[in-house]
This record gives structure tokens, sequence and C-alpha cells, in this order.
């Protein structure tokens, strides 16, 4: 119900204080929120408006419900994933992979690859130059840390690059798919990423255990080589609470 005529909902300014508490630090990460009947209290409202208040919070991915306990500001720092740095050749040439860039540390891990050869979808055909339901290798993978889901990656390949290489195989060996691709006088040189912001599909939300109201970034990178020939499409899903996408550029 509006605090007045010219005023916002009576649930949004208390979203909007308790946001407030969470950016100046007075709740930090794992901290519990004030519930229901506190809100209740504190603001002379009813349930249904303290309920709706939480529920922006919610909503938003600042906070989190855990069941038969509370609400509690999340936990999990976000990943900064640094684009230039990730895909230089310095790191898979020397044996690295790329994801490896996003966490030091070692603890970001592969938990699922899935490959196979398949027909093109339409827009990877257009993104690699290849005619329509051209064979291509599909690789499929989940990526966690700390054993938490963080992302789902499917990339692309022309099959006539990667058939009968690593490429095909689970592990791709150091350096993994760029590489390979080397080896072969394919070295990717330039790199296009495309990004949206979305929701998630509900096989999305369980594959990355999303929490409610949580977006999804879809990151989209097309691989190409010095004469910009496409040697690589990657759709990636990450989880929206989990990152920060940082690039770098000279004026």
């Amino acid at each position: 119900m509006p605090t007045s005529e010219n005023d916002s909902p009576l649930y949004r300014e208390i979203a909007e204080d308790v946001r407030a508490a969470i950016a100046s630090g007075r709740l930090s990460h794992g901290d519990r929120v004030p519930g229901e009947n506190d809100l209740m209290k504190q603001y002379g409202v009813a349930r249904a408006t303290a309920r709706q208040a939480l529920s922006v919070l919610i909503n938003e991915g600042i906070v989190v419900a855990i069941r038969g306990s509370g609400v509690y500001v999340r936990t999990f720092r976000p990943l900064r994933r640094h684009g230039p740095r990730r895909l230089s050749r310095e790191l898979w040439g020397a044996g690295r992979a790329i994801w490896q860039a996003d966490a030091a540390d070692g603890s970001f891990e592969t938990d699922s690859v899935e490959v196979a050869t398949a027909p093109a979808p339409a827009y990877v055909a257009r993104a690699l130059g290849l005619d329509d339901e051209a064979p291509v290798v599909r690789r499929h993978r989940r990526y966690r840390l700390a054993q938490r889901p963080m992302q789902l990656a499917t990339s692309y390949l022309p099959a006539e690059l990667a058939r009968a290489t690593a490429i095909a195989e689970s592990d791709t060996g150091p350096g993994g798919i760029y590489a390979r691709l080397a080896e072969q006088g394919r070295a990717p040189a330039h790199f296009t990423e495309e990004i949206r912001v979305r929701m998630p599909t509900p096989d999305e939300s369980d594959a990355l255990a999303l929490e409610r109201g949580t977006p999804v970034l879809d990151v989209l990178r097309t691989a190409l080589t010095a004469e910009h020939t496409p040697v690589e499409f990657n759709e990636m899903t990450l989880d929206g609470s989990a990152y920060v996408l940082q690039y770098d550029f000279d004026a």
C-alpha cells in the first residue's frame, strides 16, 4: 500500500532500508536479515507487506532464504572474470587452461564434460561460416568453484579441425582447445564476445543450483585466426550473482 499518493509502496521503502544496511556494511555477508516479525514491529506493517519487502531482496539476489532458518545476506563473493587476461596466448600457450585465470588457487574445476559430433545449429553455422547443419564437434562442460556450480559452457568447432584430435576427447591436454588448434596452425588470434543478461531456464537453474530470482549472463565468444577465420564458437551461461566481468581498454 502506498504511504501517500506520490510515494513508493511501503514494501519498497523497507526493502531499500535493508539494501542500504547491506551496502553500508551494517549487515555483511552471512548476517541474518530482519525477518517478517522484526519488520512488522519496526515499521508497523502487516505481514504481507514485510513478506513483500523480503521478496524484493530475494528476487534481486541480494539475500537468500534458508528454509526453517531465516533470510541471510549472500555469503559468496563474486569471481572476477578478466576477459583479455584469460584469453591471452601467454596463458594457454604455456599449457594452462583459460579458466585457471579466473581462480589462480586452482579451486576452479570442471566437473562434467560431454563431447559429441552433431549437425551445427543454424546460429552456430553462421558464427563459424559453415553450411547449415555442417558437422561440428560439440563440447559441453560445467565448471565449479569450491563445489559451487558457476557456469555452463558449450564449444562448437568445425569437425574437420577437431575430429581425430584431442579436441574430440574429454581431456584436451595442456593448454586446452586453443593449444591444440595452434598445433594445426590455426591458433586463435582474435576474439569477439557478446554479453546478454536474462532469466535462466528451469534446466539451467537446476544445473547451476540458482536461487530464485537469480539472472544468468550469456557470453557468446567467437575465436578467429590471424586471417579472421572462425575456429570456435563458445556459448557460456554464467551465474549472474557469481561474477564480475572486467574488460580493460586503451583510450
